[in-house]
Parts: structure tokens; sequence; C-alpha cells
């Protein structure tokens, strides 16, 4: 069964976006290539941060969703530092918006 290789999120502002998965989720640079491009250790995986093109339109605030596995005890402690930002959560997901507008979830849903 295929599993997750990468993910890249394309911004027109690197060092932002880098800001908010490092500090929110506390994940690990793997790989510096800025100024175009920083991964991001996944347990599975990498995420990647690349930097858009100028004339790549921004993110919108659509309902497309990145969602991270957490435990429930972490899914607590975000809830509590997100305050204002979260947007919506349901028994075992929380959702809210990187700096981007990209619509990013926590969830220890039992898969």
């Amino acid at each position: 069964m295929p599993a997750l290789h990468h993910l890249a999120l394309r911004t027109h502002d690197v060092d932002r976006l880098l800001a908010f998965y490092r500090d929110w989720f506390g994940f690990v640079v793997a790989r510096d290539m800025r100024p175009r491009s920083v991964w991001l250790a996944l347990s599975e995986g990498v995420l990647m941060i690349e930097l858009a093109e100028a004339h790549e339109p921004p993110v919108t605030r659509s309902l497309e969703l990145v969602a991270f596995r957490v435990t429930v005890e972490e899914r607590v402690l975000l809830r509590e530092r997100l305050g204002d930002a979260l947007e919506a959560a349901t028994e075992h997901t929380l959702y809210f918006r990187d700096p981007d507008g990209r619509r990013v979830g926590v969830s220890s849903y039992p898969l």
C-alpha cells in the first residue's frame, strides 16, 4: 500500500511558513536549501516548503486540509495554545489556518 512520500507546500514567504510549522509542530529541518526550499522531517516522509514563483497566485481559504496525527494529550495542549486561531473542532480534530491561509488540522482520531 502506498504511503506519503512528501507533501510540498508552495509559498511566497518560505521563512514565515517554516517558522509556523517548526514552532507549532516542532518539525525539524531535514534539508535547508533556502531561499528555494526547506524540507521538514515527518515520521514518514517529508514536508517540503517551496518558494512560489512571483506569478503564482496566493493560497486561498479553501476547505482543503492538511491534517497531522497527534496524541490526545498533544491535541489538548494545542487547543489551549490556539486560542482565537482555532477555526473549528470536532471530538478528535482541531482546525486552523497557516500563515498563507491553508487549512491545517491536528487529529487524534484512531485510524
